[in-house]
């Protein structure tokens, strides 16, 4: 391939990340990539797709995304905008031979992640990769590292949480986010990032119990003009009932033997962005806080026990990503979650042109899985914390 034309559906907050993403694509990890044409941007919204074309270097900006299928120019597209629009857009997509990148969780429901699942096996020369872009992060790559390396031993306990505030004022506006029912709130929103973390670097979660589901605010407003991402704005006078969850917490059971436990809120005060996780294991342990993205905590057995404790391990370029993935890539020269976005674009983009020198984006049937899951919760909250195998 000597061109990859490029296209995103959704301009607001996650849809300008994934921009971003592939606008700097090409300035990481060496040549070697074909070049990358930055084609449209579309949203429904004429102000935020036109803005984000401008800004990330798009030529052009649509407000029907229906447009990009018979656009011979492009041929990977970034899906960034509400779940319940995913399945209908990327199966459309990929009928029209399209490569297609959907942000999670893949879909409104297992079904409709099925359908895609099949759709893309049926496309059997296109890329269907879902974003789970904290893959990407170097500190949670190097710890994944000591576990598949033996130094860690036998994985004993996962505790990870996603604590976020963006519902937390009860004035914020109504938006899709706060629609679609019990699981579809803080569970699949932001708790369907530490699943697949844990799943990630512990293997496979064999059941579930202890659920439980709360919402706090039981109406919002909606709003008068338009909002993007999680921003405040005017309000009118129209209020509509909440549908899904603020906090989830639950229990896990892996097949390696190990116990986990977990919790997602979107009510967590002075916490705009708080994703962290604690692992115990046979001969140590690790810890990962996304406010500390450079480093992450190392205890290590072994080590004499005058000496013993937690110790920083900075981020470097002996760790995942770093080598080529920034333009100063030396030790402790910090990285940002946009970096994520641009690293996960660019091995989307080598899987595309055949070349897949870095890991692989996760695929639909990773993004199917993970709402299995996210189900099996629902459905251990809705039974008073039953335990439920994964199927």
């Amino acid at each position: 391939m000597s061109k990859i034309g490029v296209a995103v559906i959704g301009a607001g907050m996650v849809g300008r990340a994934h921009a971003a993403g592939f606008r700097a694509a090409s300035t990481v990890y060496g040549p070697g990539l074909p070049e990358i044409d930055l084609v449209t941007i579309a949203d429904l919204n004429a102000e935020f797709a036109q803005d984000s074309a401008r800004r990330f270097g798009y030529r052009n900006s649509e407000t029907d995304w229906r447009t990009i299928l018979s656009d011979s120019s492009i041929q990977v597209v970034s899906v960034a905008v509400a779940n319940s629009l995913h399945r209908e857009i990327s199966e459309a997509l990929l009928k029209a031979g399209k490569h297609v990148l959907c942000e999670k969780p893949l879909a409104p429901s297992t079904a409709d992640a099925r359908a895609m699942v099949e759709t893309a096996k049926k496309a059997k020369d296109l890329h269907a990769g879902t974003g789970f872009t904290f893959r990407r992060s170097p500190a949670i790559g190097a710890i994944k590292n000591e576990l598949e390396n033996g130094n860690l031993g036998k994985p004993y306990f996962f505790n990870g949480h996603y604590w976020c505030d963006y519902a937390a004022d009860s004035s914020r506006p109504m938006s899709w986010r706060y629609k679609g029912g019990p699981g579809s709130g803080a569970l699949a929103d932001i708790g369907s990032h530490v699943v697949d973390l844990a799943e990630f670097m512990f293997g496979e979660i064999e059941s579930v119990s202890g659920a439980v589901l709360t919402t706090f605010t039981q109406r919002r407003a909606l709003p008068s003009g338009t909002a993007m991402g999680h921003a405040a704005t005017s309000l009118s006078d129209v209020y509509e009932d909440v549908e899904n969850e603020d906090l989830v917490t639950f229990i896990a059971k892996f097949k390696s033997g190990a116990t986990g436990t977990f919790s997602s809120s979107r009510v967590a005060h002075g916490l705009a962005n708080g994703l962290g996780f604690e692992i115990h294991t046979e001969k140590g342990a690790a810890t990962f806080d996304l406010g500390r993205m450079g480093e992450f905590g190392y205890f290590d057995s072994t080590t004499p026990h005058q000496t013993s404790g937690y110790r920083q391990a900075f981020i470097g370029p002996d760790h995942p990503y770093i080598a080529g993935g920034m333009a100063m890539d030396f030790p402790t020269v910090n990285y940002g979650q946009n970096d994520l976005f641009v690293w996960q674009a660019r091995a989307f983009l080598e899987q595309v042109a055949g070349l897949s020198r870095l890991p692989k984006v996760a695929t639909f049937e990773e993004g199917l899985r993970n709402l299995i899951i996210l189900d099996s919760i629902v459905e251990s909250a809705l039974h008073n914390g039953i335990e439920v195998k994964i199927k």
